[in-house]
């Protein structure tokens, strides 16, 4: 009993004593406090206050900047932030919430975010989907990519909170989405509601995480069955035999558009290592893996300048790829990919910064960015990433 004692106090002890700060755990807290900052500084700049829960598209405002990424003509800035940059923001609070510590502390930035999002919810047209602006200043066009978006969101929420309200929303913007596909080109979902024009990597991969994710939160075999088609037909039909990754879109003659962007792999690697986990098939983990290593040999080969080891094209697209190599990295262990990233980001953090503490796009301190104004959804991926960063590392 003596002996019993006596450890029961030493363990006690112990317990009590701080450990001695590591480099990792300084490392860790290095992240997170960027991600605070990064997060605080844009609902600072970006919030506007006359519309609870919006955002601006850009800051400094005012500047008419023309968006391009839209179907047609570039239109310009406009009162209030589009929802695709929006999205940023939803996807930063959630992350945020995963840091430990952190999740009571952005739980009323998330009931914002969500307050926010609802905005852009159009429920006269059927089904019910979320249009680019918000409805009440104007009727806009609906997007099946901007949908996955909203469906990946709601899934984080939920899986942060367990609000089956969340759960029941992704359903929801779900039926929009797949509401999208059709068989022209053996499958697919298009990118713009009533336009059967191409079947692009973004709308079907964010219909696809949609589907797996809300799998993950339901256990309802419908949705794991409609993201194995899914993916299954992207894998198929958008990978390029040349690279081995994603191109952009298939044409409705069957023509592949090869242009590359970041997260078209990023989200095929992220769906793959879930299909992984959820069937136990090993055919997805190996295609996460070739994914992963022909996009690190494509983006490294293609760096945009000095200092960078990646072709960073759009952040927030090299955000995805990054969510796409973390899920990987869960599964192997494989630090090669996000250690890149995570290169490139402190670059960027450290050197292009303008004067608002706002980064520029392309992540390297040219005077002509420097000065312009800071694109929402450029500035909240930040924030994501050294959350996530702080949970890995």
């Amino acid at each position: 009993m003596y002996k019993k004692t006596i450890i029961i106090i030493a363990a006690l002890i112990l317990a009590v004593i701080p450990r001695p700060s590591t480099a990792q755990d300084k490392l860790r807290d290095t992240y997170r406090e960027r991600a605070e900052s990064m997060f605080g500084n844009i609902w600072m700049r970006y919030r506007v206050h006359s519309e609870t829960g919006l955002f601006l598209e850009s800051y400094p405002a005012g500047k008419n900047d023309s968006l391009n990424y839209f179907q047609g003509d570039a239109v310009k800035e406009k009162k209030v932030s589009f929802l695709w940059p929006f999205s940023g923001m939803f996807s930063a609070a959630n992350m945020l919430m995963h840091v430990p510590g952190l999740k009571e502390k952005y739980r009323i930035y998330q009931d914002s975010l969500i307050a926010g999002i609802e905005q852009y919810k159009d429920s006269v047209r059927k089904p019910v989907g979320y249009q680019a602006y918000p409805v009440k200043f104007e009727k806009a066009d609906r997007y099946y990519d901007d949908n996955g978006l909203v469906g990946v969101d709601y899934m984080e929420s939920y899986f942060n909170t367990k609000n089956p309200l969340y759960l029941q929303r992704a359903k929801d913007v779900f039926k929009f989405i797949i509401s999208g596909w059709n068989n022209d080109v053996g499958g697919g979902i298009t990118w713009l509601e009533g336009h059967n024009d191409q079947k692009p990597a973004c709308s079907n991969g964010m219909a696809l995480l949609t589907a797996l994710k809300i799998y993950k939160g339901s256990q309802e075999k419908y949705y794991l069955e409609q993201g194995e088609r899914i993916y299954t037909w992207m894998y198929n039909s958008l990978r390029d035999s040349t690279t081995g990754i994603i191109s952009n879109d298939i044409k409705l003659n069957g023509k592949q558009n090869r242009t590359f962007w970041t997260y078209n792999t990023g989200s095929m690697i992220e769906a793959a290592v879930l299909l992984y986990q959820f069937t136990g098939k090993q055919q997805f983990l190996q295609q996460a893996k070739a994914l992963s290593l022909a996009s690190y040999k494509h983006f490294k080969a293609t760096s945009g300048g000095e200092g960078l080891m990646m072709h960073i094209d759009v952040p927030w697209f090299v955000t995805v790829l990054f969510r796409g190599y973390e899920a990987l990295y869960r599964v192997d262990k494989d630090d090669r990919y996000i250690a890149a990233i995570e290169h490139d980001l402190n670059y960027a953090w450290e050197n292009s910064k303008d004067k608002f503490g706002l980064t520029t796009h392309s992540w390297l301190p040219k005077p002509g960015e420097l000065t312009k104004p800071k694109w929402l959804l450029d500035e909240a991926c930040i924030a994501e990433l050294y959350a996530r960063l702080s949970v890995l590392r």
